[in-house]
């Protein structure tokens, strides 16, 4: 590992952006250039209109171990630059419209955890693990972990991992709900494209209205409140009005695949 390789490597599969943290050296824990190299990735991803879903793995056998502590040992800013609003590791104050899935090799502690609660969807590797041990070193998970965690599964079981530091396997993680489905290690990548593709071949702006609405819809109280409601077909209601809406029942009627323009 050089200055010069970057912190995560981005390609263009089909209609799939995939970015891969790449310090495997250090398990992919986080630092400026993984920070910068992730963010830039996700704002690629974002720009590019042929993008339809992300998704975000890693090199060698973890995820991310989270913080680089060597490196805020050191008092290094790990932040992305130029862009300390992106939040931890450039992504977890870093929403983009498309569908993140995090595909989990290996280790996911900490702030590794953390990106995966940042993420829409997640596939996990049977070795992967999963935890927010920040308590046990003085810290806390301070990058969305106990933000996100108690509104992704049941709130005594986020705050036994929160409060405890204790790992978990992935079958664990599947039973919480914290990832949508466990794969044996080899077939990790090939599952995660199989779920980004299902969602790919779909409509891109009712995807992402649908990721929208689904994020916002805590905002709000009651379902039967008016302003819920209001944002609701804010959100929703223009998708009706999209040339992929006639599309859809146009190639409905005539028995075809759809062929999405995302307009």
């Amino acid at each position: 590992m050089t200055e010069e390789t970057p912190g995560a490597l981005y390609e263009v599969r089909g209609h799939i952006a995939l970015i891969t943290l790449n310090r495997p050296d250090a398990m992919n824990s986080v630092n400026r250039a993984l920070s910068t190299a992730l963010g830039e990735g996700l704002e690629r991803a974002e720009d590019d209109p042929e993008v339809r879903v992300v998704v975000l793995t890693a090199t060698g056998r973890a995820f991310c171990a989270g913080m680089d502590l060597k490196a805020f040992a050191k008092g290094e800013d790990v932040s992305a630059e130029g862009h300390p609003e992106w939040g931890f590791a450039g992504m977890v104050r870093h929403p983009i419209n498309k569908p993140v899935i995090a595909a989990v090799n290996g280790f996911a502690m900490g702030g590794g955890t953390e990106l995966v609660l940042a993420s829409d969807l997640a596939v996990a590797a049977e070795s992967a693990k999963f935890g927010l041990p920040e308590v046990k070193r003085g810290l806390v998970a301070a990058a969305g972990g106990v933000l996100r965690l108690p509104r992704q599964i049941p709130v005594r079981k986020a705050m036994e991992l929160a409060l405890t530091g204790r790992a978990v396997n992935a079958t664990e993680a599947a039973e919480l709900g914290l990832v949508n489905r466990v794969v044996p290690d080899a077939a990790l990548l090939d599952a995660a494209f199989e779920l980004a593709e299902e969602i790919a071949a779909n409509a891109p702006l009712a995807v992402q209205a649908t990721k929208q609405m689904i994020h916002e819809q805590a905002r709000f109280g009651s379902d039967l409140d008016d302003e819920i409601w209001q944002h609701h077909d804010q959100v929703l209601l223009p998708v009706f009005r999209t040339k992929d809406a006639m599309e859809g029942a146009v190639a409905f009627a005539e028995k075809r695949a759809p062929a999405w323009r995302g307009e």
